[in-house]
C-alpha cells in the first residue's frame, strides 16, 4: 500500500511520526509533502524522513494571496500525486480532499480542532474528503455523517509513554540541578486564518509574567513571533527536538498557543493558556473540565491569569498532583498511533468498522 502524508506544521510531523515509521516497517510505501513552516524542515531531517516541498515560502496575511498560494500547493500536489499514484491521502491540509476529490485517490482527514473555530479549513476539506477523522471531543458540524471519533487527543500520538520517556539529561543545558524550578513561556504567532481578530499574550502581559516569576525560577521563553529585544536573555537555548522534554520537566506553561498547552497537560505538567480561543475547543475543555490538567483564561480577565499561577504555585507537590491527574487520563484513552495505523491500513473497511462497532477502538489501549 503506497500512502502519501501531507504535514503543514511541526505538530503534524510530531503526530505522525510514530505512524510513519510503523507503516514504514511494515513495509508500506510512504511518500512525505510538506509545506514549509517554521522547524518542521528541520524535524524532518532529524528523523532523516525524505519529503517533497511543495510551498518554501513564508506564508502571507494577505487575503488574495492566501488564496493563490493554496491555488499553486493544490496544483503541485496534484501533480505529485498522478506521478506518485498513492491509495490513499492523509494529513492535516485541505490540499488532500480537495486533490484526492480531483483525481479520484481516497483521503483522511486528520483534525482537532472544531468545525465552528476552523470554518475556513473545514468548509474548503470537509465536503471533499472521504472520511474526517477525530477526537470525540471534536465537533465537526454538518460534516458528521463522514466523520470517525476516537478516545484520543493528537498529542497522545506522540507523548503517550509508549512513544516518549522524559529524561532530565536532555535538559542539562537548562538547570543547574534535577530539582531546579523552571516556567516555560510560549508566544505564538496566532497569523493563521482562524486567528484574525484573537488576542493572546501582548507585550504588557508577558513583561508582567516576567516580574510575577522571578525569584520563583528560571523563565523560559519559546517564540514563534520575533522577540522584542528586552526579553532576548529569556530565550530558550535548546533543540527544538528536545523541547518535549523541557516542557517535561517544567514546573508550570503559560502561552497563547493551543498545542503547547494541550502537550504540556498531556505531560503532566500544570498549563495556562491565555488567549481568545478559550472555551472554543473541545479537547481543550476537557482536558481542563474533565481532567484538571489545563487552564483556560480570556485575555479580558488579565488578573484571573495571575490569580491563577499564584494559586498553583502555592499547590504542595504540583507536579506530583499533575501526574497522578494524567495517568487517570491515559488510563481512559486509546493509543492514537497503533489505532491510526489499523485505520489506515485497513481502510475503507476501518470506517465500516468504526461506523458499526466504535469499542473496537478499546483494542488500542
Amino acid at each position: 500500500m503506497k500512502i502519501l502524508f501531507f504535514l503543514g506544521h511541526p505538530a503534524h510531523f510530531h503526530l505522525f511520526r510514530f505512524v510513519i515509521k510503523e507503516l514504514k516497517s511494515k513495509d508500506h510505501q510512504v511518500v512525505i509533502v510538506i509545506k514549509s513552516k517554521d522547524v518542521l524542515e528541520n524535524l524532518l531531517a532529524t528523523e532523516n524522513l525524505g519529503y517533497l516541498n511543495i510551498y518554501s515560502k513564508e506564508r502571507s496575511n494577505n487575503k488574495f494571496r492566501i488564496a493563490l498560494s493554496l491555488l499553486q500547493r493544490d496544483l503541485k500536489l496534484k501533480n505529485i500525486v498522478k506521478n506518485e499514484k498513492p491509495d490513499l491521502m492523509a494529513g492535516t491540509s485541505s490540499e488532500i480532499a480537495r486533490v484526492g476529490r480531483f483525481l479520484r485517490v481516497p483521503s483522511v482527514v486528520v483534525n482537532e480542532d472544531d468545525a465552528e473555530v476552523v470554518y475556513n479549513f473545514a468548509r474548503f476539506s470537509y465536503p471533499f474528503t472521504n472520511v474526517i477523522l477525530v477526537p470525540v471531543t471534536c465537533s465537526t458540524g454538518k460534516w458528521k455523517s463522514k466523520t470517525v471519533f476516537y478516545e484520543g487527543y493528537h498529542e497522545l500520538a506522540y507523548l503517550r509513554p509508549d512513544y516518549f520517556n522524559p529524561e532530565i539529561e536532555k535538559v542539562k543545558d537548562l538547570i543547574n540541578n534535577p530539582g531546579e524550578k523552571y516556567f516555560i513561556l510560549r508566544l505564538a504567532k496566532l497569523t493563521a486564518h482562524h486567528d484574525i481578530g484573537k488576542k493572546g499574550i501582548d507585550k504588557e502581559i508577558a513583561n508582567r509574567l516576567i516580574s510575577s516569576l522571578k525569584g520563583k525560577g528560571k523563565i523560559f521563553i519559546t517564540s514563534e513571533r520575533e522577540l522584542e529585544p528586552e526579553f532576548e536573555q529569556y530565550r530558550i537555548k535548546i533543540d527544538p527536538t528536545l523541547m518535549h522534554h523541557a516542557l517535561s520537566f517544567a514546573s508550570l506553561y503559560i502561552g497563547d498557543s493551543q498545542t503547547m498547552a494541550a502537550e504540556a497537560a498531556v505531560l503532566g505538567t500544570p498549563s495556562i493558556r491565555f488567549n481568545d480561543f478559550v472555551g472554543r475547543l473541545g479537547y481543550l475543555e476537557e482536558l481542563e473540565h474533565k481532567y484538571g490538567l489545563t487552564y483556560g483564561i480570556k485575555t479580558s480577565e488579565p488578573e484571573l491569569l495571575f490569580r491563577k499561577i499564584d494559586e498553583l504555585l502555592s499547590i504542595p507537590n504540583l507536579k506530583t498532583e499533575w501526574q497522578k491527574r494524567g495517568e487517570k487520563m491515559l488510563s481512559e484513552k486509546i493509543d492514537v498511533t497503533a489505532f491510526m495505523v489499523w485505520f489506515i491500513e485497513n481502510y475503507p473497511e476501518s470506517v465500516k468498522v468504526m461506523k458499526e462497532y466504535p469499542e473496537y477502538q478499546y483494542r488500542f489501549k
